[in-house]
């Protein structure tokens, strides 16, 4: 066995994407542009709805446009590099390339899902102003801690069982596949990591909403209780589509037929979601929708 091998044995993966046929290419190109188009637009009017209305300088906007701006990220991570390669025909990321997209992905990901267990909280209990700074601070160091971890367990790997990712980006378990090294830790990491940042989450977010239940089951009317519970339901929505997905791309037993389910799963939670979040929140929230109306009516007055 040679111990001399660089672990760039493969200099650069070929990402295959979501088909190989010629045919569908354009058809994806436009797709995923206008998805990202309106990923990107939608969450900066929702920051910038939530900037300039100062009835929305609350900590649960202040989530909110956090939220929306971890979006913007976490599409970015994913959606300009398959459209490039649509573009250009050409499948190849380098190694260093590989390497930074899937520490962005697990970084901006893994954010997502605190976030949404943050705004769980603030649902049943009013969070101090300093402490929603020192909370989204402790998000990002442990989603970078993660991330960091993750990242320099895979650049050790040597890969030589070949160069082609069954993916439209560079995931963890698709790179582990094409390793011929010992990927022990790395599953080792990939499941005590999932245990923390997946399971403390939702426990948060699943405590938070037994907490509200029990409260709104005590308000006498029905009115009172329907009220109660719309101010819960665009946060209920996202967090059972992100968790969803989430169940469904690492949770699901391995099996040849399920490469396609990861796609499918991976791009509900890394770019149908993004997009969505901005129509969920502002279609189903009065606030939103008025500070969009004084935007739309700012922009008339302009011009």
């Amino acid at each position: 066995m040679n111990f001399h091998r660089t672990h760039r044995s493969v200099g650069k993966f070929l990402l295959l994407g979501l088909s190989e046929k010629p045919e569908h290419q354009s058809f994806l190109f436009g797709l995923f542009l206008s998805i990202y188009l309106v990923t990107v637009f939608g969450n900066l009017l929702i920051i910038l709805a939530i900037i300039s209305d100062s009835h929305l300088h609350t900590p649960m906007y202040f989530f909110l446009s956090s939220l929306s701006l971890i979006d913007i990220f976490f599409s970015s991570t994913t959606i300009p590099k398959m459209l490039v390669n649509l573009w250009t025909q050409c499948q190849a990321i380098p190694f260093a390339g590989c390497l930074a997209q899937m520490y962005a992905f697990h970084l901006f990901g893994t954010m997502d899902s605190f976030l949404l267990a943050v705004m769980a909280i603030d649902r049943f209990m009013a969070i101090v102003h300093p402490l929603r700074y020192l909370v989204i601070m402790s998000a990002c160091l442990i989603t970078n801690l993660q991330s960091l971890v993750h990242t320099c367990l895979m650049a050790q790997l040597t890969f030589c069982a070949g160069s082609e990712i069954p993916h439209f980006f560079c995931d963890l378990m698709p790179l582990l596949k094409l390793s011929c090294s010992d990927t022990h830790t790395n599953k080792l990491a990939i499941f005590v990591f999932g245990i923390i940042m997946g399971i403390s989450p939702l426990a948060c977010i699943l405590f938070s909403y037994a907490c509200i239940f029990w409260a709104v089951f005590k308000i006498p009317s029905a009115q009172g209780k329907w009220k109660a519970f719309s101010t819960c339901s665009s946060h209920l929505t996202v967090v059972s589509l992100f968790y969803g997905t989430i169940f469904a791309v690492y949770l699901q037993p391995a099996s040849p037929a399920s490469t396609q389910k990861d796609k499918v799963a991976a791009l509900m939670c890394g770019v149908v979601i993004p997009m969505l979040n901005p129509f969920i929140y502002s279609l189903r929230n009065k606030n939103m929708k008025e500070a969009l109306r004084n935007i739309r009516l700012m922009e008339s007055l302009c011009g």
